[in-house]
């Protein structure tokens, strides 16, 4: 269900700082229009950290009305605190999604066993499609290939975005346990080695802004078309990087703005780029003649 080019969804905001969901609605049919298997709202991408309860079921339930069942909807439903994940995947499941992604808990910093105990309880309270979220740099611990691979164990555990950087790590768990649990990259740069060693897709920031080539890349690799996908690994190359050159979602954001698709408000304490990284980007966006 969770395969191929998915995109973590940035969450516009209109000039007084709300949820602009006329903009978010443009947004998810630019992903369908151009291929994008899988949505993703309310990610690290989609500001989840600064998104209050009410902003996060709003964002979330206007994905899945716009989406309209054409593809899965992906929900990110995770947080530091294991019952307000719970709390806010039921509702996930309620609304419609179908699935969601639990980022590990962030600042709290778990043993591996608290981990497991966390997502264990997910699972047993929310009967919905899950994919784990380990991301590393932003949650201040590392999730284990051991501890991906007992999780994998339960039912409606189905995925993990890997997002460590770590190729090793990820050959590890598709090694182990690659008939119970699917990797998706959580790193653009990354996505065409993880897919080389049987990852299944890519949850992209990159496909906020050109998700016909991350889709494409994404069809050739599934399509064994090597030389192709190695050719669109390249040449997105440098936009992946532009993506990171500050805090995601930042540059996605403003570049999905220089793109007259929304504004680019983003909530403090993420400010607006600064003038050098600018610079920068909108040099790799003409480039590639997005603007």
């Amino acid at each position: 269900m969770f395969q191929g080019s998915m995109v973590a969804i940035i969450t516009p905001f209109d000039s007084e700082g709300h949820f602009d969901e006329e903009s978010y609605r443009q947004l998810v049919e630019f992903q369908i229009e151009n291929g994008t298997d899988v949505i993703v709202p309310c990610g690290t991408t989609g500001e989840s950290a600064t998104l209050n309860y009410e902003e996060h079921d709003k964002v979330i339930k206007a994905c899945i009305a716009q989406v309209n069942k054409r593809v899965p909807v992906l929900a990110g439903t995770g947080s530091n605190a294991t019952a307000e994940a719970i709390a806010i995947s039921q509702h996930a499941k309620e609304m419609g999604a179908d699935g969601v992604l639990l980022v590990s808990p962030y600042y709290n910093k778990p043993s591996q066993e608290g981990l497991y105990q966390n997502f264990k309880a997910i699972a047993e309270n929310v009967a919905i499609p899950q994919v784990l979220y380990n991301v590393p740099g932003r949650t201040g611990m590392n999730m284990t290939a051991d501890t991906t691979v007992r999780l994998a164990e339960i039912d409606n555990i189905v995925a993990i975005k890997e997002a460590s950087g770590d190729i090793t790590q990820a050959s590890e768990i598709i090694a182990r346990a690659g008939d119970k649990i699917d990797v998706l990259s959580g790193d653009d740069f990354l996505t065409l080695p993880l897919m080389a060693c049987g990852a299944k897709g890519v949850i992209s920031v990159t496909a906020n802004i050109m998700p016909k080539q991350v889709k494409a890349m994404v069809t050739a690799v599934q399509e064994n078309r090597w030389a192709d996908a190695k050719e669109l690994h390249l040449e997105l190359l440098d936009v992946h990087q532009a993506m990171f050159i500050e805090s995601n979602p930042v540059p996605v954001k403003t570049a999905a703005a220089l793109m007259g698709k929304c504004r680019t408000d983003v909530r403090l304490p993420l400010v607006d780029m600064q003038t050098g990284t600018l610079e920068t980007l909108k040099a790799v966006l003409r480039k590639h003649k997005l603007i």
